[in-house]
């Protein structure tokens, strides 16, 4: 507990200096100092560069030990790597808690010097009673205090946290779980892990109230035990959603050069992530999907779907899919068969799910309203929206009509206390093609649905993939409880 209370001060911190902070706008240092001035960082900001006298609006200081405060709490490193050792010196005469080194070039080289130097570094770093972040990372996202280490990301906070050996990686993560509605409390790029690692991290965000779900990037691990310790810790408190990279032999060689990683054998990855109950994913893809299944469904432990929208040809590949990932698709029941029968006669026992939204074309009854009547059924666990996207409707009739019509009713349902996902196709499409109304009106209506705090999919077969591992970790959540 200790430890977790040391960390969270670390990355609360009230006061920040970018050493090597810079007026030309390709440096990392005019960078880090612009993403804080951006982001609206509560604290007190201090650009330190022996050249400037005025960065981007703020006094500059020649050296960290002019900054006209006792104490300074966090320090981004833009300077390279040579320039650590005695930068640490100054830093201890602040009383500096965090250094975050966005400084690389040193033991992911791979060169006996280089790796040397991380040593020594670290070493004299822990004599000074100082915590280190990195070399070669991004640092700290943390919305609430106005944290960033990139440009444009969301200033609303949320639960989603996450530590990532990958600054690119971490970056990435956040921009596009965000245009899904994701919201974070904290993302930590941590780099080569030289002092706080993935453990530490590990059992930080399993304690940390503002997270509520954790997401990681790997590479490698330093004390596999260990890991395995936290990992069993923490799974039984909340979702841990793993990317592993470093899979394949390319992959592995790869990390020892990204972030000095030793990926270890894969398939030990795979058991021990299956036995403490994580969420393991292959892409980046895989891991938003993931997150925005936690994110915006409840505990679901049943595997019976109900699905409606789409073409004869949607809905056809919809129950593939689903089913080939464990899930069971019911019958309509014979009482919701009879309400069917009072409005669309010549369809009542033929319609199966999932439902053809084709079906119901110029009758009164629209897939939409066969939604909401199957979420007053019961017999299911969780119900699948299908955006109809190839009816060869007009503007206005999209728009008035079945848009508005379907954000309505998957909202209503939502209120209800009922599960329900969207699955909405945006395709990928030239910036010409998004000149177009209907892609235009597409895009409009997946943002609305994002903004009632909807899950929305991009495919069936990415929904079901997500949802098939929801529904594994709640149920092995409760076997283990």
């Amino acid at each position: 507990m200790a430890e977790e209370s040391s960390l969270s001060q670390l990355f609360s911190p009230s006061s920040v200096a970018v050493v090597g902070a810079s007026t030309n706008p390709f440096s990392g240092g005019y960078q880090f100092t612009r993403f804080l001035i951006d982001h609206g960082f509560k604290g007190k900001l201090f650009p330190v560069n022996p050249a400037a006298s005025e960065i981007l609006g703020l006094k500059a200081y020649r050296k960290l030990t002019e900054v006209p405060e006792p104490n300074v709490d966090y320090v981004i490193s833009c300077i390279p790597a040579d320039g650590i050792l005695p930068l640490l010196d100054d830093c201890s005469k602040k009383n500096v808690k965090l250094v975050h080194l966005f400084t690389a070039r040193l033991k992911e080289t791979g060169r006996d010097k280089e790796s040397k130097l991380q040593s020594e570094i670290v070493a004299k770093a822990r004599r000074l009673g100082i915590r280190i972040l990195g070399p070669n990372c991004m640092g700290t996202y943390y919305p609430k205090l106005g944290l960033s280490f990139n440009h444009d990301l969301p200033t609303e906070s949320g639960p989603v946290g996450g530590f990532f050996q990958s600054g690119g990686g971490a970056g990435e993560f956040v921009r596009y779980a965000a245009l899904r509605g994701v919201r974070f409390s904290k993302i930590i790029s941590f780099g080569n892990a030289s002092d706080i690692d993935e453990v530490e991290l590990l059992d930080y965000f399993a304690s940390d109230s503002e997270t509520r779900i954790i997401t990681s990037y790997i590479e490698g691990v330093k004390d596999g035990r260990k890991f395995a310790r936290a990992l069993a810790q923490a799974t039984k408190k909340k979702p841990v959603i793993i990317l592993k990279g470093g899979r394949g032999k390319a992959g592995t060689k790869l990390a020892l050069s990204h972030t000095a990683s030793l990926a270890g054998s894969f398939k030990i990855w795979q058991a021990a992530l299956k036995q403490y109950g994580a969420v393991m994913v292959t892409t980046f893809q895989e891991l938003i999907d993931q997150t925005v299944a936690f994110a915006f469904l409840p505990a679901i432990t049943g595997r019976r779907v109900f699905i409606a929208g789409g073409g004869g040809g949607k809905s056809m590949i919809s129950a593939d899919v689903w089913e080939e990932e464990g899930f069971e698709l019911p019958d309509l029941s014979p009482e919701f068969r009879r309400k069917l029968k009072d409005k669309v006669p010549e369809l009542w026992d033929w319609v199966r799910n999932p439902i053809d939204a084709s079906l119901f074309q110029g009758t009164p009854v629209v897939d939409i309203n066969l939604l909401e009547w199957l979420s007053d059924e019961g017999g299911f666990d969780f119900l699948v929206a299908n955006l109809t996207q190839d009816d060869p409707l007009t503007e206005d009739i999209w728009e008035n009509f079945l848009a508005a019509n379907f954000v309505q009713c998957v909202t209503s349902i939502k209120n209800k206390g009922k599960p329900v996902l969207c699955v909405v196709e945006t395709a990928e499409v030239s910036s010409a093609e998004m000149e177009k109304w209907k892609w235009q009106a597409i895009a409009e209506t997946r943002r609305q649905i994002v903004n009632q705090g909807l899950a929305v999919f991009p495919s069936p077969d990415r929904a079901a993939r997500a949802l098939r591992r929801l529904v594994d970790y709640w149920t092995w959540r409760e076997n283990e409880n």
